[in-house]
């Protein structure tokens, strides 16, 4: 497949400035070392037309009864996750690729039949990858898995798929790991042209434990198919809620915790209302999808939780 163009990125200068692109990163990496802002890179996504949320739950939320590798066999497959997550009022749901007990195209397409039926979206799904491994065939196994589930992501219909970058292996050096992560998920990308998902970095510790350390990803990574997948619960910064409005520009999808962690402070249940207020000003049109940490029994707590929300979308007109 022909490569995505990059009209609309940084279109004419990316072409002019092409020559130069390995010294600028060069120097944008120097940059965020000395604790230089970096001034170049992809532009927001683009939104048109009013903002527009959908609930939607991510299946780690009810990781207790999924798991696959405990001690106890699950007591809940995929599909009666699903059956969850309509029966409660969410609109959509993230199915998480660790979850599935087999992937193969006639088990996703009666998965993607399923959703359907219940009147499910099925946002997109996650991985659970690392990008910063030191070893070659060890990162290559890794983007392996990232391009594989985009491909079956793109079968069930969903737009993006939730990837990480990964953390600083010990006797490394950040700026080691973050090359390398970079570099993968470049990779990535290109090799998942064909199937139109975008790929969504979490902001979940590690190279992307701030807002400048993913930003500086965001902008080096600089493809198509590349946006972040914001998570409310996992900045642990003093701002965390500056911290995300930051990065609401670049998100293709949002996960919101219920408790948010700010460093110094009391941990603290997530403010709906500043999220949402957050995500309408910057357009951002897409799910909302609720991944419950919380400490209460997900039976009862996640039902509240989501119509909470999807009473506050409505309220907001969102």
């Amino acid at each position: 497949m022909a490569p995505v163009s990059l009209s609309g990125r940084r279109g004419f200068l990316v072409q002019s400035l092409k020559g130069i692109g390995a010294s600028m990163l060069g120097a944008q990496a120097l940059g965020l070392t000395m604790g230089l802002p970096c001034t170049w890179g992809i532009e927001p996504l683009k939104r048109v037309g009013k903002p527009s949320l959908r609930t939607g739950l991510a299946a780690y939320s009810l990781r207790k009864y999924l798991d696959l590798k405990g001690k106890n066999p699950p007591t809940m497959d995929i599909f009666g996750f699903a059956t969850k997550a309509a029966e409660w009022g969410f609109e959509g749901v993230e199915p998480t690729s660790y979850y599935f007990k087999e992937s193969s195209q006639d088990y996703l397409a009666r998965f993607k039949a399923h959703c359907s039926k219940l009147g499910l979206e099925i946002t997109g799904s996650a991985v659970g990858n690392d990008f910063c491994v030191k070893d070659g065939k060890a990162l290559d196994a890794q983007i392996d898995l990232a391009v594989s589930w985009a491909q079956k992501t793109a079968a069930m219909g969903g737009r993006t798929l939730r990837i990480f970058a990964g953390k600083t292996p010990k006797g490394d050096t950040e700026a080691s790991a973050v090359s390398r992560a970079i570099d993968g998920m470049k990779t990535a990308c290109k090799r998942a042209e064909p199937y139109g998902v975008l790929m969504a970095l979490e902001n979940h510790g590690g190279i992307t434990s701030t807002a400048d350390q993913l930003l500086h990803l965001v902008k080096s990574v600089d493809h198509p198919l590349f946006a972040v997948n914001l998570d409310t619960g996992n900045f642990r910064t003093e701002d965390p809620y500056g911290d995300l409005e930051r990065l609401v520009p670049y998100a293709a999808v949002v996960q919101v915790k219920v408790d948010m962690h700010p460093k110094g402070r009391p941990q603290e249940h997530v403010d709906y209302n500043r999220i949402l207020d957050m995500l309408a000003k910057y357009g951002y049109r897409g799910s909302l999808v609720l991944e419950y940490e919380g400490a209460g029994e997900p039976m009862t707590a996640i039902p509240l939780e989501g119509a909470r929300m999807a009473e506050l979308i409505r309220a907001k007109g969102l």
